[in-house]
């Protein structure tokens, strides 16, 4: 249910408010454009400078405009255990198909507080929830002997994985099997993820290119085809400039910048972000060219 190409939505702003038309749209885009999931409410939606209202709201939109075409995995974690709660309690009664649950950020919880964490969230709600282990962002690491703890619980289903160690994925795999849901966080490691067990990714670019990055994703899980794998290694260069533009300053400012390009909205961040500067504005436009986005 869980794979293929799934946008870690931006959330569009206007004013410093929520920008409802814009985030409609940019639903609508990926319904047309062969996106496989959404997730609202993440890092890259901004999600810690959404007040508990906002936050409510982006959830609520994307279950009731995608109509359960695709699945919604909504962005539900936090540092504060009942905080999590309570969010992932919303989402479930919102309709949202899952949870994507960060590991405690600042708080720096050890491997049993980790799993003492996720498992108050499971056994207070019944929806299924992916784990996104982010150490860059959130300093702590959630080990492979956890995970494997958690997965044995009723609602922990995967793992959103932006550890950038690619050989995580064969030690989860052999850990978990294969019904442990693995996706890539990162754009730009995302094919050689598929290829060690993968099944797609929570991707910032596809906010952009969602069509070229749902091709890439079916063709890189379609491991057997010879010509198909071709076909993914061609997409995987024409977007790894974008990938990598996209992060040149803190995300999501350079992707907003991107979209605003495309017309999608603007490129209005809430602070501590800001807009990107002149020169990395040039790197994202020339990224952009070279994926034949504009």
């Amino acid at each position: 249910m869980f794979k293929g190409s799934i946008v870690a939505l931006i959330t569009p702003f206007k004013n410093n408010s929520l920008d409802e038309d814009s985030y409609i749209s940019l639903i609508h885009h990926h319904l047309n454009n062969g996106t496989s999931g959404l997730v609202p409410a993440g890092t890259t939606g901004e999600c810690p400078t959404l007040d508990h209202d906002e936050h409510h709201k982006v959830i609520e939109l994307c279950v009731k405009e995608s109509k359960g075409k695709i699945p919604v995995i909504a962005g539900t974690g936090s540092n504060s255990t009942d905080e999590a709660i309570s969010l992932t309690k919303f989402a479930e009664k919102s309709g949202a198909d899952a949870a994507l649950v960060v590991t405690p950020y600042y708080n720096k919880p050890t491997q049993e507080g980790l799993y003492q964490h996720f498992k108050s969230i499971n056994d207070n709600c019944s929806i299924p929830i992916i784990i996104y282990n982010i150490p860059p962002r959130s300093v702590v690491d959630m080990s492979v002997d956890t995970m494997a703890r958690l997965f044995e619980l009723k609602n922990i289903v995967g793992v959103k994985d932006a550890t950038g160690d690619l050989d995580r994925v064969k030690k989860q795999k052999d850990k978990m099997g294969s019904e442990f849901i693995q996706l890539s966080g990162e754009d730009g490691t995302a094919l050689e993820f598929n290829l060690k067990g993968g099944v797609g990714c929570i991707s910032v670019s596809a906010n952009v290119a969602p069509k070229l990055c749902a091709e890439f994703q079916e063709a890189s899980l379609s491991k057997n085809n010879s010509n198909l794998m071709a076909k993914a290694k061609e997409i995987n260069e024409k977007l790894m400039p974008l990938h990598k533009s996209l992060f040149i300053e803190s995300s999501p400012s350079p992707v907003k910048y991107a979209a605003s390009l495309l017309n999608l909205c603007s490129d209005d961040v809430r602070l501590p972000l800001v807009k990107i500067t002149e020169k990395t504005k040039k790197e994202v436009k020339s990224a952009m060219k070279h994926a034949n986005l504009i």
